[in-house]
């Protein structure tokens, strides 16, 4: 059974930084592909970025330039580092991965930007 625990949300000002962490185990991140969604209240739930099982990353127009996606050595944790924060990123951040054709999701983590 596949686990994902994100982390590392919270309240910040406009322009503050933060930095998500999507931990796993069995060192999935080196053997498929991740991504992070955000839904933000009445939106639908979109593509924030994407990291394959090496090192090629993908970012949504919206946060490119700011938004930096990367995984420890043993694969067993993604970050999102998350820089000059505007309140349009508030949303639930999510992490999930596809493992033979199956989409596993984390719970989501709560990003609240202040103006």
């Amino acid at each position: 059974q596949v686990q994902l625990v994100e982390s590392g949300g919270g309240l910040v000002q406009a322009g503050g930084s933060l930095t998500l962490s999507c931990a796993s185990s069995g060192s999935i991140f080196n053997k498929n592909d991740m991504h992070w969604y955000r839904q933000a209240p009445g939106k639908q739930r979109e593509l924030v970025a994407w990291l394959n099982s090496g090192h090629d990353t993908y970012y949504e127009d919206p946060v490119k330039g700011r938004f930096t996606i990367s995984k420890d050595n043993d694969g067993n944790t993604v970050y999102l580092q998350m820089n000059s924060l505007k309140p349009e990123d508030t949303a639930v951040y999510y992490c999930k991965i596809d493992i033979n054709y199956k989409e596993y999701w984390g719970q989501g983590t709560q990003v609240t930007v202040s103006s």
